[in-house]
This record gives C-alpha cells, structure tokens and sequence, in this order.
C-alpha cells in the first residue's frame, strides 16, 4: 500500500471480528515497525507487551479499566467493542533509560556544555514520553498497511501498577497506553471523537514563516 494511502486510512477503529484471528507473520511486521522508530541518543527506552491469548486479554480489561467483564458491571458498547481485539500492545517507556544514556561519556559533553550534571537532561520535553508516540504511531500505520484495523487508548493512572504487578513489568517502566490489534468489524462500533468534531482547517494547523501568515495565504507551500 502507498504511503498517503495508510495515512489518509488511518482511524481508531473501535470493533473488531471476533472469529478473525491476526496471523503471528504479520503481527510481528506490525511490531517491527514499532521497534525501529527515532529514539533519543538510540536510548531505547521503549518496549511493548503483546498480549494475545484469552486470559491475559481478559487480565488486562479487567485490571486496566474500570467495568470491564468480570469487574463489577456490564461494559460499555465503548469498552464491548475494544475488548474484542485479539491483539494487545502494551506500550512502555522508561525514564531511567534517558537518564542512564544521556550520563554515558559521548553524552557528556554536551550537558557540560550547558553545566549540567551527567544524566540532568538538556531538553525541554521528556523525550521518553516523544519516542513512545512514534512507537504508537508506527503500529497505527504498519497495522493500516497489513489490512488489520487498530486504535489507541490510555489507562487511568491507579490501574497501572495492578496491570504492571499482574504482567511482571519492571518497577522503572511507565504505561504509555494500549494498542488494540485485529480484523474490524463489520459494524464500526462507538464513533470517536474525530466523527463528532471534524478536523481543524488546515490553515490553522500549518503556519509558515511566522505563526500568523496561514499556509493558505499563498505566502507557502500549499
């Protein structure tokens, strides 16, 4: 598939074929994508746990939102319709990963440089957090080109330390969010927020040369 055709492809999808498994080749192509996004410094940082069999899927609702099955309620169509993914990345990044390459001698210098400690970072946003969304967007796009639909979700704060301590995650490893995998269903289940809202102009996402001149005024490229 074209490049413009995945981008323009791209949705959350929110429902999946329960009786359509993903072939493990072509998870693993999905996966790849992810592993070799931009990293900081090559710091690493990010790493992804595949949850594909019933029981761990079903750990993972159970755990990780609150009235999934088994939890106390009935779900939601929003939560019926993701829980129906055969497929589940968990995206993790670490901090203490940044930090203990940025401290690394062919690092060093830079932050002497700017008189900061080994390992004090010289960046205005943790990029921790940065190469985590490209890892997520990777998987987005390489699960468009695979002919299999997928969405992103965030986990409230208080279920990531049940969902690391039931999976065995390292104390040091943040939850970015979870990735659903899987065929789409043939009814598209809960819209987002994206059919609701439509999309921003284009004039008022793309500025060039100065905030205020929008790329539809003729002063860029178009």
């Amino acid at each position: 598939m074209e490049f413009g055709d995945v981008v323009r492809r791209r949705r959350m999808v929110r429902a999946y074929d329960p009786d359509r498994t993903v072939n493990p080749a072509v998870l693993e192509t999905v996966l790849e994508a992810a592993r070799r996004t931009p990293s900081a410094g090559f710091s690493q940082g990010v790493a992804l746990l595949v949850l594909t069999a019933d029981a761990d899927r079903a750990a993972f609702w159970r755990l990780g939102v609150a009235g999934a099955p088994g939890a106390g309620g009935p779900p939601d169509r929003w939560l019926a319709g993701m829980s129906s993914a055969p497929v589940l990345v968990l995206v993790w990044t670490s901090e203490a990963a940044y930090r203990a390459r940025y401290a690394e001698p062919d690092k060093r210098p830079a932050s002497a440089r700017d008189g900061r400690a080994p390992g004090q970072l010289p960046w205005s946003v943790p990029y921790w957090w940065v190469d985590a969304g490209m890892s997520v967007q990777a998987l987005l796009y390489a699960a468009v080109d695979a002919g299999l639909g997928a969405a992103f979700a965030g986990v409230p704060e208080a279920a990531v330390g049940p969902v690391a301590g039931h999976f065995g995650v390292p104390h040091d490893r943040a939850l970015v969010g979870v990735v659903t995998l899987g065929h789409p269903a043939t009814s598209p289940g809960a819209a987002g927020s994206a059919a609701r809202r439509g999309r921003r102009p284009r004039s008022e996402v793309i500025h060039h040369a100065h905030w205020s001149d929008e790329c539809s005024g003729g002063k860029g490229p178009v």
